[in-house]
């Protein structure tokens, strides 16, 4: 049997290659990552059209609030505008949905109870069918007798270990891309964070730096009013007595 695979003919790989990469492509679950900004006392709302049986993953994540307000009020909605998820000023959250009715979801992110903070929201969609990743684990467990085979059920068998092989690959990078995906906006809201916290400690300073000086200015301002004889500040401390 190992003759039947060896000797496949050079010029069938390149088209069996591509088929394989276009299969796994199209049975690539969606996923999308973006960056929102919410303004004060506004409402912003994404759709996403879901078919019966897919299941729903939703991250979110507020990385910059303004004044270290670092939350958001979140809503997923079904088609009908039925609520299927509410979170109320949350900063971060996961939701998972099993569809049963298809239709266009609705994802809201809501800032209205905020008068003066614009927040910076990361978040990430993924929609795919249930069962999805286990697909390449459990077909040709089964299979362990090769003898009896034809020429063409073992190519048709070797050409789908390849395919479950890929499918393997790509949703082991897909998950390592979704964690650094999640570990940089951990990373964007922590700088975003020190760097408001830096400007707070930098407003204060100057303030109080600021104060410091003027008390200074009116402590040697007085007491020199009291020893100067022949000015206005003398004369008034005399008639108060001082």
């Amino acid at each position: 049997m190992q003759a039947i695979w060896l000797g496949m003919p050079g010029l069938v790989l390149l088209p069996l290659i591509a088929a394989l990469l276009l299969g796994v492509q199209d049975a690539e679950a969606y996923d999308k990552e973006m960056t929102v900004y919410v303004d004060a006392g506004k409402t912003e709302c994404l759709y996403h059209s879901v078919r019966q049986g897919e299941t729903i993953d939703f991250e979110y994540q507020v990385i910059d609030g303004g004044h270290g307000d670092l939350d958001i009020s979140f809503t997923l909605l079904d088609p009908i505008g039925l609520v299927i998820v509410s979170d109320f000023k949350k900063p971060e959250n996961v939701h998972r949905h099993e569809v049963a009715k298809e239709g266009d979801y609705r994802f809201c992110f809501d800032n209205s109870f905020s008068m003066f903070n614009r927040k910076t929201v990361f978040f990430e969609l993924i929609v795919e069918r249930e069962g999805e990743e286990l697909q390449g684990d459990t077909q040709w467990n089964e299979v362990d007798e090769l003898t009896g085979l034809s020429r063409d059920e073992y190519y048709d068998m070797k050409v789908q270990d390849i395919m479950d092989f890929i499918g393997r690959i790509r949703l082991q990078l897909n998950k390592a891309r979704q964690l650094q995906d999640v570990l940089r906006s951990h990373e964007a809201r922590d700088r975003n964070l020190a760097e408001s916290n830096f400007q707070k400690v930098n407003h204060w300073s100057m303030l109080q730096i600021s104060a410091m000086i003027g008390v200074g200015l009116i402590q040697v301002f007085m007491l020199r009013s009291i020893f100067a004889t022949g000015g206005r500040m003398h004369n008034l401390w005399r008639k108060l007595g001082i």
